[in-house]
């Protein structure tokens, strides 16, 4: 499903209609000039679709004066506009065939898209349905709605036209593969799978097994659906189906595989960050941390802003401290990108503090306060900010500081074992030894629930996948 629906070029004629301009006498003289009228249209018509949309263009408009009333002139030099991306230029000339043949559902179908493309929905949805009036029965009118609403994230309003259109013309492809595409969306599995299988006996297609595949993974299907995603890549190897294959493997925690299928990928597909990101996870969570960490430093060269990348960076470099200044860079070169984005801020503190661990007399810890505290102003819910500058006064012997930065971490997220166990150490040096066993016996309980970490860790690896599909301008 593309991200802008796509002009139609109406069917023209052999000959230019010049007939409501000039008068038909029959004369030599008239034919002659109707004959040249019409040679210099099907050049515009030639160069047209021919990709020459400049000369096309150019063409009609020397056209245009001598036949100004002219249905097709105006409709196809709406469609070149459109063609070039000269969306009010385009509508103008599309608003002005549609005046002239307003009983023509394919004119309001050019002229709803040419609103469309404009940002004008309300008056394309108008004309979209106008042309569905006037062909209620017809394959087009109703796809073409329906492609509106879906370009809308209007599921539900496309799935009655769809259904139409699929019984008006059961073996389009396109609208099969939209149709079952809104049955997932709106929790039809059963009828998207039985579907996608039928259209497969007609054409069997690399982006079906994929969407096969998101079926059978939201029907908990998980050895069905890595094996469609498989299917998918080798049918179609393009980037969409090698990370779906990879992510597959890597939500579902097997590991290996998913190191092989986005090493592969990333080769293919040198220049894809998040075919990087998704081998980095993978490489960390099978512990191998330096290469983790140079995938995840080539993907955040090749887009320094996302922020997916850093969430994993920060925790491949603690596991090694040899790669610290190649990690500290990015992180600095993040902030500063992003001199707005509490995340940023915190990331790159803590690198300065703990990337170089093994070389503590050569942190500048002002330097690190002034960047956790930054991060707090930037967003004072950040959990983990508040805890590190506790742990930061603490180990500068600002105990008094420590307290209130420890309780708000934990007035944020109950749950941070490093925060109860910090918060006892405080107790034990105040001389509060009831309070100090609590948040010990909370810090061992809640290091015990390593399934909720665990859980923690799939959800993180879950909302990359997603978010990295939904940001790839890629079928859903």
């Amino acid at each position: 499903m593309s991200n802008r629906p796509r002009l139609r070029l109406v069917v023209l004629g052999g000959s230019l209609l010049v007939c409501s301009v000039f008068a038909v006498d029959g004369s030599a003289a008239q034919d002659s000039r109707s004959q040249e009228l019409d040679r210099q249209f099907q050049l515009a018509v030639a160069q047209y679709h021919a990709g020459k949309f400049t000369e096309a263009g150019a063409q009609l408009e020397r056209l245009l004066p001598s036949v100004p009333k002219n249905f097709e002139v105006h409709e196809l030099l709406g469609l070149t506009y459109a063609a070039q991306s000269r969306d009010e230029k385009a509508v103008k000339q599309l608003e002005i065939a549609v005046q002239l043949r307003p009983d023509s559902a394919t004119a309001r179908t050019n002229l709803a898209t040419g609103l469309f493309n404009s940002g004008k929905l309300v008056l394309a949805e108008s004309q979209f349905r106008k042309a569905l009036d006037l062909e209620p029965q017809e394959f087009d009118a109703n796809h073409n709605l329906a492609d509106f609403y879906l370009q809308s994230n209007r599921i539900a309003d496309a799935l009655t036209l769809l259904e139409r259109a699929q019984r008006i013309n059961p073996s389009s492809y396109n609208n099969g593969y939209d149709l079952a595409l809104a049955y997932v969306l709106t929790g039809r599995l059963g009828d998207a799978r039985q579907l996608i299988r039928s259209i497969m006996q007609q054409k069997n297609t690399g982006e079906l097994h994929n969407l096969l595949g998101q079926i059978e993974e939201k029907d908990g299907r998980y050895v069905e659906a890595a094996n469609e995603f498989e299917v998918a890549a080798q049918m179609d190897p393009s980037e969409d189906n090698l990370f779906a294959w990879g992510s597959e493997l890597l939500l579902h925690r097997t590991y290996e595989p998913a190191i092989d299928v986005f090493h592969q990928a990333s080769r293919h597909y040198p220049n894809s960050p998040r075919l990087l990101i998704g081998l980095g996870m993978a490489l960390y969570s099978q512990g191998r941390y330096a290469e983790s960490i140079e995938a995840l430093l080539t993907a955040a060269d090749l887009d320094p802003t996302d922020a997916r990348c850093y969430l994993f960076l920060s925790k491949s470099y603690l596991s090694s401290p040899n790669q610290a200044d190649d990690v500290i860079e990015r992180f600095r070169r993040y902030s500063e990108l992003q001199p707005r984005n509490a995340l940023a801020q915190y990331y790159y503190a803590v690198s300065l503090w703990k990337g170089k661990r093994l070389e503590e007399a050569s942190v500048d810890f002002r330097a690190v306060e002034s960047l956790l505290q930054k991060a707090i102003a930037l967003d004072g819910t950040l959990a983990d900010a508040h805890l590190q500058l506790g742990i930061l006064y603490a180990d500068q012997h600002e105990l008094s500081k420590s307290l209130p930065e420890y309780r708000r971490a934990l007035e944020l997220n109950p749950s941070l074992p490093d925060a109860h166990y910090r918060l006892g150490q405080y107790y034990v040096r105040a001389g509060h030894k009831d309070r100090a066993r609590e948040e010990f016996a909370l810090y061992q309980r809640l290091e015990a629930q390593h399934m909720a970490a665990v859980d923690k860790e799939r959800a993180e690896v879950q909302q990359f996948v997603y978010s990295a599909k939904s940001g790839s301008g890629t079928k859903p």
